[in-house]
């Protein structure tokens, strides 16, 4: 790739600049970036990275799908196990299918192993923009576990059947083979998932370093998803697995320091994956439209008509299967978790694509059949469920109704409530060791029963004559101006020459932290 490190520096820029705007105008990033790409990608005289095929879903797929599995939470799972996997199977299937038949109908000799495989792409969710969106709506918990969820099923859905429809283009396409082929994916990268999630966790254990661990987090990914795919099977699946796994025993293996680095370096690395990935796609619009045959009002027609069938199907889809459900099981605890139609509604309108179709579609090799113009199409889905939907989500969420309930502020309150208690007994059971300083016990006993006495006062369970909520803000701002103050002192420090930049970034960092962790 000639220029290359021209080129690594103009996508940093942009992404920079495309971010500070998205701030400016309080967007999600990703629906500013793929604007911006797209637009950048029609501007003459731009840079073209040539990107390899090949190396596409390895460099941007395994932290993706690692990250997002580490996120999810495996009792959140369960618990809408039905739901997510209605959706995340279920649908995507439909999805594929509904989209191959419109495009093979289409676009004439498009073999339909090549329809499939497009289907495939277009058919997980990218769950990003949508949930910021709806956190920042204040929607119901529930509704964001569902949409986290499928994307995370979905995507090992969606790829693993992409996978096969791939190979198929090589030979004859048969739906029973390549059904089979599916369940054997899916099966056997689960079970390289297992393996190496139990192998990583010994690995953590023998770890006492933070930059170590943050390292091999890096690595739990590619771990799973290399020897997964050099044994035929599903690598999607096993970077899924792995992260499940690894996120659920996270509070386990890692120190408080290796969470705070781990948590920090993936914020960044995701944020960059994606916002590359973005940009990246909008500059290979010359290459993509440069071979076409077909005139802009046919492309845009083409893209307009898959992006209408996705939409489309997910509304559908959402839309019927419940009823289709309730009258095929009436059983009371189904009909208790059904969710109502304003929900399923935002749920649909939530159907975002976003980084992994773009993956999946630049990974197409090189001379599939109609390559160019799956991509343009790709393109053109992702514009009309990210921007269209992402930018019109708030109205719908408004228009419905749909609001935040209380269920994860008492939960979050709960779990505060019981840490609190865990600390005063330990308090209490501490002040018979010889080494604990009564004055010590004491203060510290006092700031956890300030603590217990906020947060029986904010779940209404303990009246109080003075407003705690308003004194315990008016420590932490008064604590926040002596760590300022602090601060300040030590760039003056620095600047005079009385002390070096090592020492004050260490002293730096603990006053960071302090304030992180001022919440008493």
């Amino acid at each position: 790739m000639p220029h290359i490190e021209l080129i690594v520096l103009f996508l940093l820029v942009v992404v920079t600049a495309l971010t500070v705007a998205a701030q400016r105008l309080d967007v999600p990033y990703p629906i500013l970036l793929v604007i911006g790409g797209c637009a950048l990608g029609l501007v003459p005289g731009l840079p073209e990275p040539d990107l390899d095929p090949d190396v596409v879903l390895l460099i941007f797929l395994p932290p993706l799908l690692y990250d997002t599995a580490l996120r999810t939470s495996r009792r959140e799972l369960r618990r809408n196990v039905s739901p997510i996997a209605t959706s995340a199977i279920g649908l995507v299937l439909l999805t594929m299918v509904v989209v191959a038949i419109a495009v093979h109908l289409a676009v004439p000799g498009l073999p339909w192993a090549a329809a499939f495989a497009f289907g495939a792409i277009v058919s997980p969710t990218d769950p990003l923009a949508a949930v910021a969106i709806a956190r920042r709506l204040g929607v119901p918990r529930r509704l964001v576990t569902l949409v986290e969820g499928e994307s995370l099923i979905n995507d090992a859905t969606a790829l693993a059947a992409y996978t096969s429809a791939v190979a198929a283009v090589t030979g004859s396409f048969s739906l029973l083979d390549s059904g089979g082929d599916f369940v054997l994916n899916v099966v056997g990268g689960a079970v390289i998932g297992l393996v190496v999630a139990q192998v990583l966790s010994w690995v953590f254990r023998q770890i006492d370093d933070d930059q170590l661990t943050v390292t091999v987090t890096l690595l739990a990914g590619y771990a799973a998803y290399l020897p997964a795919e050099q044994l035929g099977l599903s690598g999607v699946i096993a970077a899924v697995v792995v992260g499940l796994v690894n996120g659920h025993r996270i509070a386990e293996l890692f120190g408080h320091g290796a969470r705070l680095s781990a948590t920090a370096f993936w914020d960044v690395l995701v944020f960059l994956l994606n916002a590359v990935l973005f940009v990246l796609v909008g500059l290979q619009l010359p290459a993509v439209l440069y071979d076409q045959e077909r005139s802009m009002s046919v492309l845009i027609a083409l893209g307009a008509l898959a992006g209408s069938v996705v939409i489309l199907a997910r509304l559908l889809w959402l839309h019927t299967t419940p009823w289709i459900i309730q009258a095929l099981d009436r059983r009371p605890q189904h009909l208790q978790h059904r969710i109502a139609w304003r929900e399923r509604t935002v749920i649909g309108w939530a159907g975002l694509r976003g980084a992994v179709s773009l993956a999946a579609a630049l990974a197409l090799p090189i001379g599939f059949p109609e390559r160019d113009l799956l991509i343009w199409m790709t393109i053109c889905v992702i514009v009309a469920t990210l921007v269209l939907q992402g930018l019109t989500l708030p109205l719908v969420i408004r228009r419905l109704g749909v609001e935040q309930d209380d269920a994860a502020e008492l939960e979050d309150l709960h779990a505060r409530k019981a840490a609190t208690g865990a600390a005063l007994l330990r308090i209490d059971q501490l002040r018979e060791q010889s080494w604990v300083l009564p004055d010590s016990a004491y203060r510290l006993r006092r700031a956890y029963e300030f603590r217990d006495r906020r947060l029986r006062q904010r779940a209404c369970s303990h009246e109080e004559e003075e407003d705690l909520e308003a004194r315990s803000s008016a420590w932490q701002h008064m604590v926040r101006e002596v760590l300022d103050a602090q601060r300040r002192r030590l760039v003056e420090l620095r600047n005079e020459g009385d002390i070096s930049d090592h020492t004050l970034y260490t002293v730096m960092r603990e006053l960071d932290l302090e304030d992180e962790r001022l919440e008493m």
